[in-house]
């Protein structure tokens, strides 16, 4: 059966009853030769939207990475994605970035350099300052144990250092994936003097998740955060809260050697039944926030290269909203004014600036919106992609 715009609004409200999570979620669009790096959360628990191909051949971590005349790997890497985005190669040295993820990656600083050196990037490391892990109380150690988020994690720093390699990285460690820890990681960053704050996680909104909204709300910090990897459905928290930039996705190619954009079918999107409509949106069809405000890549058909070790991974493919995240993070640390968004409204008075992407659906079997903007790209603001993609940093303060 499929839910027509007008009953997606209604059905959201299916969260009240207080369901788990895996109760209430749909049927992720059919994604071959693809798997999740995190499985289905437990009640109260977020899951992170990190995807790995698994069709590509791939150096195994053994290997190493960022040998002089080694072949780049497969993927997307940086200079592709400032390309596509014109994105200048320098800027965002007093700009710190944070990611919030469960738990450790163990061989992060390593895999960190690997990655780094393999695309000619500047060190970035623990000894230099450049990169900083700490745990959910801000201190050095000691810190959680690995919850399994690891090529998360490194997807995280990579595309952080993808979009701005002079920035400083932050990684704050939560004890687990429970809401209220992911929460508490955030407050940590931004007392640890993060600038942009990316959140690559999410949860189904449900009424008592309103609760932890201050937490994703620091004065002259951009918070950012992935709108989910399973199409139009019940929005993601935190991206639904007000005070967050909701990150979409879009598939990423080239036609004639120019960079197109579509929206994924994987992208996140949907009105929500719990945070009122924001001053500066203004979509006819949903009466509450409506999900995403802009987006980048995330198709893992059209992925990006990442490096982590983790279970000898090494060099592999990586899709989902939990690579447009932290590259938007990026982005903003590169324009150098995060105090523009204390919410989404700076993007919103300067949508010109953007990439408007038209094209593609994230409709699933359930929720279908008929065509309509919440869940097809169509000219304007539309679900999967927002206002668009970034274009230079004109839309950025820059």
């Amino acid at each position: 059966m499929r839910v027509r715009t007008g009953a997606l609004v209604a059905a959201v409200a299916l969260a009240v009853t207080g369901l788990s999570t895996a109760a209430q979620a749909t049927a992720a669009p059919t994604r071959p030769a693809v798997r999740d790096v995190c499985g289905d959360p437990a009640p109260g628990e977020v899951r992170c939207f990190a995807q790995l191909r698994t069709d590509v051949p791939r150096h195994p971590a053994r290997s190493g990475g960022g040998r002089t005349g080694a072949a780049l790997p497969a993927g997307y890497g940086p200079a592709q994605l400032r390309d596509a985005y014109r994105l200048p190669d320098s800027g965002g040295a007093d700009q710190t970035v944070a990611i919030v993820d469960a738990g450790t990656a163990p061989n992060l600083a390593a895999d960190l350099a690997v990655y780094r050196q393999a695309y000619g990037l500047p060190p970035c490391a623990v000894d230099d300052g450049c990169l900083r892990v700490v745990n959910q109380d801000g201190a050095a150690g000691p810190l959680p144990g690995d919850q399994g988020w690891g090529p998360e994690i490194s997807l995280d720093v990579d595309m952080v250092s993808a979009a701005c390699s002079d920035c400083r990285i932050l990684v704050v460690a939560a004890n687990s994936a429970a809401l209220d820890d992911m929460a508490a990681a955030v407050d940590t960053a931004a007392a640890l003097g993060a600038t942009e704050i990316s959140n690559s996680y999410g949860g189904d909104e449900y009424s008592a998740t309103g609760r932890l909204a201050a937490h994703y709300r620091h004065p002259g910090v951009a918070v950012v955060a992935s709108s989910g990897d399973s199409g139009y459905r019940i929005p993601q928290v935190p991206a639904a809260y007000d005070s967050v930039l909701a990150v979409g996705g879009t598939a990423l190619s080239t036609v004639d050697g120019k960079w197109t954009e579509s929206a994924w079918s994987g992208a996140g999107s949907g009105c929500s039944a719990w945070t009122a409509k924001p001053a500066w949106q203004h979509d006819p069809y949903c009466p509450g926030r409506t999900v995403a405000d802009l987006a980048a890549v995330a198709d893992p058909a059209t992925g990006v290269a990442v490096y982590d070790s983790s279970d000898g991974l090494g060099w592999a493919v990586a899709g989902g909203t939990s690579a447009a995240a932290p590259l938007v993070a990026g982005v903003i640390a590169l324009a150098g004014h995060p105090e523009l968004f204390g919410d989404a409204s700076y993007l919103y008075g300067h949508a010109g600036a953007l990439r408007d992407v038209v094209g593609g659906s994230n409709a699933t079997d359930e929720f279908d919106c008929g065509g309509d903007y919440l869940c097809t790209g169509v000219a304007g603001y539309d679900g999967p992609t927002g206002l668009g993609t970034p274009n230079g940093l004109g839309a950025f303060g820059g």
